[in-house]
């Protein structure tokens, strides 16, 4: 096992850890009630206990839910079953999605590219317009530099001191949007770039990025 599923194990001892959310960001719900994002096969990456999952699934999308805490999916998976839909959920690296051997209409990522360190994200990315269909939709939202969680502002690496309701020892990684857009415009068309705020356990400054596959 390593490290950092490790400490995600040890956090996911009981449901309702601190970054879980039961209600989908307000982004997400005016895409679909807008009617600019229809039903369609989707992947969540990084899906934690489902949540939001849930809520894709609820407005007639297929969904896939990736975490790589086998307890997070296994909360997971309750809680479809307690919601009366049908996710498919299954314990995956978010480094390895090529082994899905399967495309996707739209990507959403949530709070996990803070978590992605520099050396990782050009890999990442890659892999994510490679899992999905040309014209595909990708949201991806984390934190950003001026943020002033567990650092300074324009800190971008901070790691989490032990006390904290993360994980100690933990590395993020707070981007500016700019920064960001320049890593996915290799691979993606942006939409919609802006700074939005992040309820992921208290409110945090985020980048949001709507960007759809080239």
């Amino acid at each position: 096992m390593n490290k950092d599923k490790e400490i995600l194990e040890k956090t996911y001892k009981k449901p309702g850890v601190v970054w879980t959310a039961t209600e989908p960001p307000k982004e997400l719900v005016e895409l679909i009630e807008s009617g600019k994002l229809k039903p369609c096969k989707v992947i969540d990456v990084g899906c934690g206990e489902g949540f939001y999952s849930i809520y894709l699934a609820s407005k007639g999308f297929e969904v896939t839910g990736i975490d790589i805490s086998e307890k997070a999916i296994r909360y997971a998976k309750e809680n479809a079953q307690k919601h009366g839909v049908n996710v498919k959920f299954m314990v995956l690296d978010g480094m390895d999605l090529l082994k899905l051997k399967e495309q996707f209409d739209f990507v959403f990522e949530w709070a996990l590219m803070h978590l992605i360190m520099l050396p990782q994200r050009r890999k990442y990315v890659e892999d994510i317009s490679r899992i999905l269909k040309k014209g595909a939709k990708y949201l991806s939202a984390s934190f950003n530099e001026k943020d002033s969680h567990l650092g300074k502002p324009c800190q971008r690496l901070r790691i989490v001191p032990p006390g904290s309701k993360m994980p100690a020892g933990t590395k993020l990684y707070f981007s500016s949007l700019e920064e960001l857009k320049e890593l996915f415009k290799p691979h993606f068309k942006i939409i919609e770039a802006k700074i939005i705020t992040m309820p992921v356990g208290r409110p945090h400054i985020g980048n949001y990025l709507c960007m759809e596959k080239t």
